[in-house]
């Protein structure tokens, strides 16, 4: 019996506690962030240091394609703290004025193409050969969807800049032609485990993932990968047709953050942003993903008092 009375005690100790800390953990004030597949991995650090500084705070991510994060804003009347887009000019696009009144550009990125030590052709495949090697029977390769990630519509602006860039007539045509339905994936953090488990010989992915990934990439011609701002004429002769009619030109990757203008808890979301450009540079680079300079931002007119202290070029159009 009295082992019975001491078990008894025992659970009831748990269940309070237990209690105890979902009461804590509910105390918390919610902050919602919106963000980007590639992002996972530096934003997950950055959670962990802005809750070690405000401890009060529970950041709560919500991963996705870029593409599919603005328009959980746009179309399904979400609601978020912070959105951070692979592609600043979906924030534009969809989100500026109605949503949002001003973003800041601040990260960059470029275009590889990933694989394994265990890739069919690993130890042939280089620069001036991997649209060859995606053309051959026996290997398998994939990208991202276009219409919900700006990865996989950027893998597609790569192809169709490839076709240019080596001179070879149709060979867009050709490369999309032997890529199998099935490897196209919602977002490209869910290629990742399909090119370590060797379902895949190759995907298009960003550096940044490749390098916190561990894979072996080749890096492509600056006037395909769409990293470099003085080749922004050249990679806009490449454009794609999304599902919904949008067309996207190619531009170089940059990364866009903003606070919708109804967000729940907006002074501890313009805080998160602060706190992302000025802690997350090191944070970034330490993750294969660099800052630019100095951010961009767009809308300066309408940016919050909180945000002016800080060092921005202002967005060319504006002046």
């Amino acid at each position: 019996m009295l082992r019975g009375i001491i078990t008894t005690i025992g659970i009831l100790v748990c269940l309070l506690l237990f209690f105890i800390a979902g009461c804590v953990d509910s105390a918390r004030e919610k902050l919602y962030v919106f963000h980007a597949g590639s992002l996972a991995q530096p934003l997950a650090e950055i959670e962990k240091l802005f809750e070690e500084k405000y401890p009060d705070i529970d950041v709560l991510r919500e991963v996705s394609g870029s593409y599919e994060a603005v328009k959980k804003i746009s179309e399904l009347g979400r609601y978020c703290d912070v959105i951070i887009s692979a592609d600043y000019s979906l924030i534009e696009q969809l989100l500026v004025p109605n949503f949002c009144d001003w973003q800041i550009k601040f990260a960059t990125n470029s275009m590889v193409l990933a694989y394994t030590k265990t890739s069919k052709y690993a130890d042939l495949i280089n620069a001036n050969n991997w649209f060859e090697i995606l053309q051959k029977d026996d290997v398998e390769w994939g990208h991202s969807n276009p219409n919900a990630d700006p990865c996989g519509y950027r893998a597609l602006l790569v192809m169709k800049l490839a076709e240019i860039h080596y001179k070879i007539p149709g060979l867009y045509d050709k490369l999309v032609s032997k890529r199998r339905i099935k490897n196209i994936r919602e977002k490209e953090t869910e290629l990742v485990p399909l090119l370590k488990s060797g379902e895949l010989d190759y995907t298009f992915l960003y550096r940044s993932m490749a390098l916190q990934y561990g894979f072996k990439f080749v890096d492509l011609p600056y006037e395909i990968d769409l990293s470099r701002a003085e080749y922004a004429d050249r990679y806009a002769m490449a454009e794609l047709k999304l599902k919904d009619g949008t067309v996207q030109k190619g531009i170089p990757i940059v990364y866009g953050v903003s606070v919708p203008n109804n967000a729940p808890n907006k002074r501890m979301a313009l805080e998160f942003v602060r706190f992302l450009l000025i802690e997350g540079a090191t944070v970034f680079e330490r993750f294969g993903q660099p800052f630019l300079k100095k951010p961009i931002v767009y809308g300066q007119g309408k940016l919050p008092d909180e945000m002016k202290s800080l060092p921005f070029y202002k967005e060319e159009r504006e002046k």
